[in-house]
């Protein structure tokens, strides 16, 4: 029992300040990825290739001026970004990331709980998110503020339809509500993940539950709420300093959290593409070393001065990861993280790719579109699935 609380503390600390650091580095893939697609160089003062930027970003908000306007209702005000944050978090801890392990001879899962309706407490804990939103414009007492929250609600109720029916979709062909079980249902290889699995692959609702969750996670071309060239900056309009920067981490947390529910529902979670026995466990290794030479050669012969010491450091650790990868010690938990890494990292990259790339839609036309076209296609969809599971059973 005591062996169970200490790992169970541990495992706490270690997803929560893994996930914090991911929240504050991801801020800082995004600028990157988008600076590559415009042809910029993106931050790079800060550090080596600006890695230090998110660091710079968090003392910066620490330190700016907490202004408060006045006639706000001051605890609606002081509620909503704490709220908008807690229930960021919250979903996170159902999200398994790989398969048991033993720990100093206890097994533990690589999971903070389990829950036999994991799937249904992640859904309602996305709905009740909003509530974060909605209290934020309107205690703000701000036109642009109110407009903002507004439009989240409507976006809410509009998309939230089409992301359940995608949803059920696959678990019409696991047949189970816990993510855990999910992801054993697809064990096997590719083939058997649910976006492709026969005889009604989901690659649609998958298609539908991202689409669902750009609007859900208010991202381009879906981030209305807080349309800088309408609305100033929607419904945070009115925050500053840590109380703004609550606001910007439960988005990013919101991203994170939809990349792994679409990885676990429809791409397998942790499971890797092709068996072990094919060469899936050299893929990181493989990946890794060719990083790490990549960048001991950008570092011989470097565009900037610093980058002749930088490079080449980044150029050993890349090497030594690769190396550890090899290790049959530790592979039986590095390889599941790495898989689902990876798939919940192209997630991310996604949504990156998408807002450097598409404009902002017109808000009747996004109504419109959830309504008219996204909501009966993925009605036709679930029906179709729910038609043929029957029949093959």
């Amino acid at each position: 029992m005591d062996s169970f609380i200490v790992i169970s503390v541990v495992k706490a600390v270690v997803v929560f300040g893994a996930l914090l650091t991911a929240l504050a580095y991801l801020q800082w893939v995004e600028r990157k990825v988008i600076a590559h697609i415009q042809v910029r160089p993106g931050p790079y003062r800060v550090g080596p290739h600006g890695l230090l930027q998110p660091v710079a970003d968090i003392v910066k908000l620490i330190t700016k001026e907490d202004l408060s306007p006045p006639f706000v209702n001051k605890t609606l005000y002081l509620a909503a970004p704490f709220l908008a944050m807690t229930l960021a978090l919250m979903s996170i801890c159902v999200i398994p990331f790989g398969p048991a392990i033993r720990v100093g001879g206890v097994q533990t899962w690589m999971q903070l709980t389990d829950l036999n309706i994991g799937v249904l407490f992640v859904l309602a804990v996305s709905s009740i998110g909003v509530y974060g939103i909605a209290l934020a414009g309107w205690s703000s007492n701000n036109k642009y503020a109110l407009l903002g929250s507004l439009r989240s609600s409507a976006q809410m109720i509009s998309y939230e339809l089409p992301l359940s029916l995608a949803i059920a979709s696959p678990l019409l062909l696991s047949n189970t509500l816990s993510l855990r079980l999910l992801v054993d249902s697809q064990a096997g290889g590719a083939w058997r993940w649910n976006a492709l699995r026969g005889p009604f692959p989901q690659i649609f609702a998958f298609v539908i539950f991202l689409i669902a969750a750009f609007a859900e996670c208010n991202r381009v071309p879906f981030d209305l709420p807080e349309a800088e060239n309408e609305l100033v900056a929607g419904f945070h309009t009115e925050y500053s300093s840590m109380k703004f920067a609550s606001f910007f981490m439960s988005e990013y947390a919101n991203m994170i959290t939809v990349s792994c529910m679409a990885t676990l529902l429809f791409l397998g979670g942790w499971d890797a593409p092709w068996p072990a026995r094919y060469g899936s466990s050299l893929v990181p290794t493989v990946l890794l070393a060719g990083a790490g030479l990549m960048a001991l050669y950008h570092g011989i012969h470097p565009w900037r001065r610093r980058d002749r010491y930088s490079l080449p450091a980044a150029g050993a650790v890349f090497l030594l990861a690769a190396a550890v990868f090899l290790l049959p010690a530790v592979q039986s938990w590095l390889m599941p993280l790495f898989w689902f890494g990876a798939k919940v990292g192209s997630i991310l990259f996604a949504f990156m790719w998408v807002r450097g790339t598409l404009p902002r839609l017109r808000y009747d036309q996004l109504m419109g579109f959830a309504w008219k076209y996204l909501f009966p296609a993925a009605m036709l969809n679930l029906l179709l699935t729910g038609f043929l599971v029957a029949w093959g059973s």
